[in-house]
C-alpha cells in the first residue's frame, strides 16, 4: 500500500515525494521557530490561565490572542502545547536513533570483525531482543529507568539498537574475508583503525537506510509511552502528554484536547515515513524492484 501511494504521488524523475518533504520541513520549522510561533509559553505559569481551561477552539484569552485549538485541563493554549511538543518528539526521536545507530554499528562490526564467541555471544542477545515487541522492549526499559526525558531516549535506544546490531555485523562479514582487510592485518593496524577506517564505512550503508523509518518509529514509541503516562512527564507538553491529557475530557464532548494534537502527531509520523520510504528507495537500488 506504502508503494503504492508513492508511486502515485513521484513523477518519473522525483524519486522523493515533494509533498512529505515540504510537510516535514514545516514541522522541523515549526518546532525549531516555537517560541516566535507559539501565542504562549506552556512552560510559563505566569501566561497560562487557569480560569481559561478546556476552552473550546477560536475562544478569546486574557492574554489578547485567540485560543484557534482552545485549552487543555490545565489552561495550555493548545497550539502552543503542540509547537512545543514538537520540539520534545523530534529531539527525543532524532537522538535517541542516534545513539542507537552508534552503539548498533559498533556492537556489529566488532562482532563480525572479532568473531569466534564474542559473535556467537552477541547475535544471540540481538536474537533475543529481536524476537520480543519493541514496544514491549521500551516498556520494560522505561519501567525499570523511571520516567524522564534522559530516560525515554536511553529506553529508545535499548529498544532500537539490536536492528542496527544486525543489519551492521550482516553486511561486515561480507567484508572482513575481502583483501583490503587482509592487506590491514597483515599492516598490523591497531584494532580501532581497522574498524574505524576500514572495515565500518564499507559496512554501513545498509544501516543508513533504516535512520529515517526509525525516526518516526521513535516518534510513536515516544508518543506512546507518554500517553501511558511512562514517558515524558505530564507536565512537559510533549504530543503524546497532551493526547493524554485530553483523554479524560472526551466523554464530556472537549474532542479538540486530544483531537488537534492527535493529527499532529499522525502527521508527523507519516510525513517522516514517507520520506524516509523516498530516502530508502533511492539510496538502495534495489527495493526500487519492488
Amino acid at each position: 500500500m506504502k508503494a503504492t501511494i508513492l508511486r502515485s504521488l513521484q513523477g518519473p524523475n522525483r524519486p522523493i515525494v515533494h509533498l512529505p518533504v515540504i510537510v516535514l520541513a514545516c514541522y522541523v520549522f515549526a518546532a525549531v521557530a516555537a517560541p516566535l510561533l507559539a501565542p504562549q509559553n506552556p512552560y510559563d505559569p505566569l501566561q497560562i490561565f487557569a480560569w481559561e481551561a478546556s476552552s473550546p477552539p477560536g475562544a478569546q484569552s486574557s492574554g489578547g490572542y485567540l485560543y484557534l485549538l482552545g485549552t487543555d485541563g490545565l489552561g495550555r493554549d493548545i497550539l502552543s502545547a503542540i509547537l512545543y511538543g514538537l520540539r520534545i518528539s523530534l529531539v527525543v526521536s532524532i537522538s535517541s536513533v542516534a545513539i542507537a545507530a552508534v552503539v548498533g554499528l559498533t556492537a556489529g562490526v566488532t562482532a563480525a570483525y572479532a568473531g569466534g564467541w564474542a559473535d556467537i555471544a552477541l547475535m544471540r542477545l540481538v536474537d533475543l531482543q529481536l524476537s520480543l515487541p519493541t514496544l514491549l522492549v521500551a516498556l520494560v526499559a522505561i519501567v525499570t529507568l523511571g520516567p524522564g526525558i534522559d530516560r525515554i531516549v536511553l529506553a529508545l535506544v535499548i529498544a532500537q539498537w539490536a536492528t542496527y546490531a544486525r543489519v551492521t555485523r550482516a553486511a561486515a562479514r561480507s567484508e572482513v574475508s575481502k583483501p583490503y582487510m587482509d592487506a590491514a592485518r597483515l599492516l598490523r593496524l591497531p584494532f580501532r583503525r581497522i574498524l574505524l577506517r576500514h572495515l565500518l564505512p564499507n559496512s554501513i550503508a545498509p544501516a543508513i537506510t533504516l535512520l529515517p523509518i526509525d525516526i518516526g518509529h521513535a516518534v510513536a514509541l515516544e508518543a506512546t509511552l507518554s500517553f501511558l503516562g511512562l514517558g515524558v512527564p505530564i507536565d512537559r507538553p510533549s504530543l503524546g502528554t497532551t493526547v493524554a491529557n485530553g483523554f479524560e475530557y472526551l466523554m464530556t464532548g472537549q474532542y479538540w484536547i486530544s483531537l488537534f494534537p492527535g493529527l499532529a502527531l499522525f502527521g508527523l509520523i507519516a510525513s517522516i515515513n514517507l520520506v524516509g520510504e523516498g530516502l530508502r528507495r533511492r539510496l538502495d537500488p534495489r527495493s526500487r524492484q519492488l
